[in-house]
This record gives structure tokens, C-alpha cells and sequence, in this order.
């Protein structure tokens, strides 16, 4: 006999997880279909595992700069298979973190291949079915694509799941897409020693960031080796022996030791819907959904990357949220994703919220810029992190006055995990003279934000 459960979930990464214990978390009975393990792309083969990478080129180059603090040591080298292997513990430890918290709120979790067969009812490979009572989610979320000429094999021409198992990294590389997933794979395989060329079709790196972020982060590159070449597209590639060339632009090609295609994630809608089902899917396979997630069938959601919205584990969260509030029937608020947060972890890392500038002209407002550097900041210099700047965008009024923030874009030191306060400022139309007013700690490389935010008001501190 088929169980039944008040909402059943067809994907356990961030956004299915996240939206199993937000309804169990209020008493709603529970049940995830997952076809190999909670957390999904995000924490067995994306986020998590990308950024203890990056974390370890960040301590090579700390291991590698200790000289100019005073402290002697050796020129490092590096182990990736125990950087591998360091980095599964920390999976495997937030792996089964996440199932007891799932467990302790009694949420069902069905190992196979879960399929919406219309009527409320999900059927799964292992030949169970589980009927709904208030809702089914949809949250499949992705796969890898690939370009034509490029077949993953993973020797020459990997994806960003193949170069997350490696054991070892190659002596050079070309990456195919200069976007997030690009930028990090590039800062992070250059750092620990991999000779770098970095192909991007687009005239820029990580479209849609504004432009004084990304003019930083090419300098950076160049400075580090990393051959960054805009505006050509990849043609083919052609092994020979141990390395394979790589055709792209005008007639230009490069000899590398391995290929990595960074170019984005489709959704894995493919099998999920089925029979009745009433569920809609555009010509790139996103499931249509309206502002509260609701698809075309009464009673079906979808969230995460199964929908054509930014594909972040925290999007995923925040629509998670949004989808069992409106199957309680409560008043749920939509996710705004012209201020969703985003976090490159890059070196520099880069992050950002709200507008670029040209976005916001584009928009037709007038604006008010202000930049400053970390190089006046005491923390960056204490760090020997001064490459960087802060960007604060905020609506001009009529009369001059300067009025709400509408983009806070930061490159540098940990910016990351600065970003906050300046979503903050978005996300509440805060003004430069309401968010001036907050005290930031000195020395703290937060200052930065406080400064170029206080500049706006048209009363600087420092400069």
C-alpha cells in the first residue's frame, strides 16, 4: 500500500532538504526522494567540495607569503589526494549531520528515482509510491552541460564533477567559461601550480557583475599567470598522447594536459514528470513556475535549480521557505532575485547584491557611485590583502538628495563574509545616511563598506 504524507519532496539537495525540515519543522508529515544522498549537488559535488579546494590554495599561498610576517618555511608543495581525501571527511561529516537533524524531525527519506505521476501521486524506482495529502515539491535539481566537440571522458575534458574527485591536478589546464564556477576552478587550480588558460565567449568575465569588480579580478589573474582570453568560442580539441590541443578564436589553440568545461547547469527535469501530470516545462527544460513557486498543476511546486532562477543553494533555501508557507496558506513573500546575494570565492573573492551600475542605468535611474580601496584599509594591510575595493550604488533623488541603495559590489579580502551588512542595505532600501550612522570595529576590513557608504553622504571620515 502507498504511504501518505502531507508533502512529499523529489530532490534532497539544498532546496528539497531545506523545504522537509521547514514543513516538519511545523509539524507537517514528511517524505524526501532522493536517488543518492541528502544535500545533493551543492554539498556532495559543488559548493562544499569547491570551496575546501579553495580553501586549500588559500593556505598555500599563506604557507608560500610567510616569509614577509617573519615566518620561516620552506617553499610548500602539494598533496591533492590528501587534500581530497580532507576534503570527503568534511562531506561526509555535514552528510551526516544533515541526515540525523532530518531524522530527529521524522522526515521520511526514500533512496531511488522519484517520478510525479500526476493526481498527487510520486512513484519511485524501487517500485513504492507515496501519495500527498496538501503538496508535492519538485527540486530534481542539475547536471553539468557540456558544449558540442567536448565529450566528458574524464581524462582530457572533465566538468566540475570529475575535477572534484581528482586525486591529482593537472600540469596545465584550459577552463571553458569565465563565470563562477570558471573563476574559482581557474583561481584555485593556478594557485596550486597548474598553468591556466581561461576561455570565455562573453566580452567579459562573470557576466552581469559590475564592471570595476571584474576589471580587479582580470588584473589579479593576469598578475598570477592565468591567461585570460574574452570574446572567442572554443571549437574542438584534438588528442595526442598524454595532452590534447584545444582550437578556439581565430585559429588560436593551446596544448594542455586537460580541459575543464565551467559553462553552468542544466535542470534534471528529464523522467521526473509522467502520466497525469499537468506540470508545464519550457524548450531548456525549467519547470514554469508563478512568484510562490507554484506551477501549472494546483498542488505541485517546484524550487532550486529545477526552475530558471539563480542557481544558488541559498535561492534554493528562500524558496523553499516561500513554498511551504503558501501550502499552509499563510502569507508568503517572494523572492526578490534582483538582491539575491552572491559570493565568488575566487582570489580575490568577489560578492555582490543589487544592481551593477550599468544595470541600474539601464534601469533608467540616476545614480550616485562611491569606491574605495582596501589599500587605505589597517586589517587588509595587516593581512598583506590590499588588492580590492568596495562599490556602493544608491538612487539619486529629484532634488539631489541621495536616496535608497540599490548595489553594494565588493572584491578583496573576505568579502564573503562581508557582504552581509550591504545585503542588508539592499534588501531594506536602507539610505547612505541611515546605514553611515552604524559603527563598524576598527580595525576591521568591514570598515571599508562604512567608509565608502559614509562618502555617499557627502561627509567622508578618512580621504
Amino acid at each position: 500500500m502507498a504511504e501518505t504524507f502531507d508533502v512529499v519532496v523529489i530532490g534532497g539537495g539544498p532546496g528539497g532538504y531545506a523545504a522537509a525540515l521547514y514543513a516538519a519543522g511545523i509539524g507537517l508529515s514528511v517524505a524526501v526522494v532522493e536517488k543518492d544522498k541528502v544535500g545533493g549537488t551543492c554539498l556532495h559535488r559543488g559548493c562544499i567540495p569547491a570551496k575546501e579546494f579553495l580553501e586549500t590554495a588559500t593556505v598555500f599561498r599563506t604557507v608560500a607569503g610567510a616569509k614577509e610576517f617573519g615566518v620561516q618555511a620552506d617553499q610548500p608543495s602539494v598533496d591533492f589526494a590528501v587534500s581530497q581525501a580532507r576534503k570527503q571527511k568534511v562531506v561526509d561529516q555535514l552528510w551526516k549531520g544533515l541526515q540525523g537533524l532530518m531524522k530527529s524531525r521524522k522526515i521520511t527519506t526514500v533512496i531511488g528515482t522519484g517520478a510525479y505521476h500526476g493526481n498527487k501521486l510520486v512513484r519511485v524506482d524501487d517500485g513504492s509510491e507515496l501519495k500527498v495529502c496538501k503538496a508535492v515539491i519538485l527540486t530534481a535539481g542539475p547536471v553539468p552541460r557540456t558544449i558540442p566537440g567536448f565529450d566528458v571522458d574524464g581524462r582530457f575534458v572533465m566538468t566540475s564533477d570529475e575535477v572534484l574527485a581528482l586525486d591529482k591536478l593537472p600540469g596545465s589546464a584550459v577552463v571553458v567559461g569565465a563565470g563562477a564556477i570558471g573563476c574559482e576552478f581557474a583561481s584555485m587550480m593556478a594557485d596550486l601550480g597548474t598553468q591556466v588558460t581561461l576561455l570565455e565567449v562573453l566580452p567579459k568575465m562573470l557576466p552581469g557583475c559590475d564592471s570595476d569588480v571584474v576589471d580587479v579580478l582580470g588584473r589579479a589573474f593576469k598578475r598570477r599567470g592565468i591567461d585570460v582570453r574574452l570574446g572567442v568560442k572554443v571549437e574542438g580539441h584534438q588528442p595526442n598522447g598524454s595532452q590534447t590541443t584545444v582550437r578556439f578564436g581565430d585559429g588560436e589553440s593551446v596544448t594542455v594536459d586537460a580541459v575543464v568545461i565551467s559553462v553552468g547547469r542544466r535542470p534534471l527535469s528529464d523522467d521526473l514528470l509522467v502520466g497525469t501530470s499537468k506540470v508545464e516545462v519550457d524548450d531548456k527544460g525549467f519547470v514554469t513556475v508563478d512568484d510562490l513557486m507554484r506551477t501549472t498543476e494546483q498542488g505541485v511546486y517546484a524550487i532550486g535549480d529545477l526552475v530558471a532562477t539563480p542557481q544558488l543553494a541559498h535561492v534554493g533555501f528562500a524558496e523553499a521557505i516561500v513554498a511551504i508557507t503558501d501550502i499552509l496558506e499563510e502569507d508568503a513573500v517572494p523572492v526578490d532575485y534582483s538582491r539575491v546575494p552572491w559570493c565568488i570565492y575566487c582570489h580575490p573573492e568577489v560578492a555582490f547584491a543589487g544592481l551593477s551600475e550599468q544595470a541600474a542605468k539601464d534601469a533608467g535611474l540616476d545614480v550616485a557611485v562611491m569606491k574605495e580601496r582596501y589599500a587605505g584599509n589597517s586589517r587588509a594591510q595587516i593581512l598583506g590583502e590590499a588588492e580590492g575595493l568596495v562599490k556602493v550604488i544608491a538612487r539619486k533623488e529629484a532634488d539631489g538628495t541621495t536616496g535608497p541603495i540599490v548595489g553594494v559590489h565588493m572584491v578583496g579580502p573576505w568579502v564573503t563574509e562581508q557582504l552581509g551588512q550591504g545585503y542588508l542595505a539592499v534588501n531594506w532600501e536602507a539610505t547612505p545616511g541611515e546605514v553611515g550612522q552604524f559603527i563598524q570595529p576598527h580595525p576591521t576590513l568591514s570598515e571599508t563598506f562604512g567608509e565608502t557608504v559614509l562618502a555617499l553622504t557627502g561627509r567622508r571620515l578618512h580621504g
